[in-house]
């Protein structure tokens, strides 16, 4: 293992493929760091000392941000815009025809559909970041009342401050984005990927560290003698796959011989990602948020409706949150894996080249196979990323953690899938160059 990393470092290239990657993540770990114009840092940072966070989809976001989010930094919205729009531009093919055709276009096509992501990311950095300031303005960023501190954000709330601090957010999610495009390009991994690698790991001490305050030194060996075993699952888990063996007839083309080869449609068990993580705390923060808009400010009694939702849907803690999520987690793997594989697409191109399932016709009765194969194996999967969201809820109702619980949820999976892709494509690296990789 130790001579497969020392010869990571001696070859030129893949070091300083490394070595400009490790640049960028440095240069984007500072810049969570710079507070954006007009903000009362000091206070920005005593209140994220005083609060635990908050629940729901701004933690989540903050997550994305890596703690960016709650201080007001110029990277505040982090690449949560560029995620939010790359899963609206995927739902979209599905509406719009003019996208699935630009998608079956290949590599131009491909171009297209990026270019119209930029523009979607920027709309929607402009469109968060305004929200945000406004929120900090109001001094309702971190959900509390009674601190001073938490109220007084800004050092001047006027017009042209609020519009000087949202062009510099929306400039630094377009900086963020040109960030994740170079290492794509000269770096080592997927770009956007390890700037979320990045920023997810970059909460991981902090986390740790609050449970070894709040708990003691057994409880925190014992989160992480399970955040050990959760990882290996994980790692099991986003590797397996059903393998649906094709074989290709022989064609004559001249006198040359084509086909005549098998291989396999690889159908991995958790083929939404975490997408549908992403969906469900969405969707379970929309009850939430439109029941703040009906919480009377003279103190007096709330509706019926509002207090219920305050009781049941705004704790993470509570056990019919935790089932509505579980379900709505399984419920968004179906859709997306719906959205994302077509069955009659890929039968109708193993068609177009000679390619057949061994004992299924080709045609419509592969499509129906291919479905029927896609269901069975979506079912577990979808079970799998349940239990793994629930995991940083089960420990904010036993160990007093937050919801960046970080051995579960959105945060792990991200961390292993990443963290898995970037290994494999090192060691395709070394095998180029020296015929062995990093992994044995």
């Amino acid at each position: 293992m130790f001579s497969a990393i020392a010869r990571i470092f001696r070859t030129p290239d893949l070091r300083r493929k490394i070595g400009f990657t490790l640049a960028i993540i440095a240069i984007y770990r500072f810049g969570a760091h710079v507070p954006a114009p007009f903000v009362h840092f000091p206070n920005v940072q005593d209140c994220v000392d005083l609060t635990s966070g908050t629940d729901g989809l701004l933690s989540l976001v903050n997550l994305f941000s890596g703690g960016a989010l709650l201080q007001l930094s110029i990277f505040a919205l982090g690449v949560m815009p560029y995620i939010t729009a790359t899963i609206i531009t995927q739902l979209l093919r599905v509406v719009i025809p003019h996208f699935e055709t630009l998608h079956k276009e290949g590599q131009a096509g491909q171009a297209r559909l990026t270019q119209y992501t930029r523009y979607l990311t920027i709309a929607l950095a402009l469109l968060q970041s305004t929200t945000l300031v406004t929120v900090a303005r109001t001094g309702q960023l971190f959900g509390v009342t009674g601190i001073p501190e938490c109220t007084n954000l800004l050092v001047n709330d006027a017009w042209w401050a609020q519009l000087l601090m949202i062009i510099t957010m929306t400039a630094g999610t377009g900086l963020i984005m040109w960030f994740a495009e170079l290492v794509t390009e000269r770096g080592i991994g997927n770009g956007m990927s390890l700037l979320i690698f990045t920023s997810i790991a970059a909460t991981f001490p902090a986390a740790l560290g609050a449970i070894w305050a709040a708990r003691g030194f057994e409880i925190f060996l014992l989160v992480l003698a399970v955040g050990i075993v959760v990882v290996a699952l994980v790692v099991f888990v986003e590797q397996s796959q059903r393998r649906v063996p094709v074989q290709y007839a022989k064609r004559m083309v001249g006198r040359r011989t084509y086909g005549g080869t098998n291989t396999y449609i690889p159908i991995k068990v958790n083929m939404a990602g975490v997408v549908p993580v992403i969906f469900a705390s969405s969707l379970l923060y929309i009850p939430a948020l439109i029941a703040q808009f009906y919480t009377p400010a003279d103190g007096t009694m709330p509706p019926a409706w509002v207090t219920w939702v305050s009781q049941y849907l705004t704790t993470g803690d509570h056990p019919l949150y935790m089932a509505i999520y579980f379900l709505l987690i399984i419920g968004f793997t179906y859709f997306y894996v719906a959205i994302t594989f077509n069955p009659v697409e890929v039968a109708d191109n193993m068609k177009k080249y000679g390619g057949f399932i061994p004992g299924i016709r080709a045609g419509r009765p592969t499509a129906e196979y291919l479905d029927y194969v896609l269901t069975r194996i979506t079912l577990p999967g979808s079970i799998y990323l349940g239990l793994i969201a629930l995991i940083p809820l089960i420990a904010l109702a036993t160990v007093g953690a937050n919801q960046n619980f970080p051995f579960g949820g959105a945060s792990i999976l991200i961390i292993v899938g990443v963290g898995l892709e970037t290994v494999k494509q090192i060691d395709a690296q070394l095998q180029q160059r020296h015929y062995e990789g990093l992994l044995r």
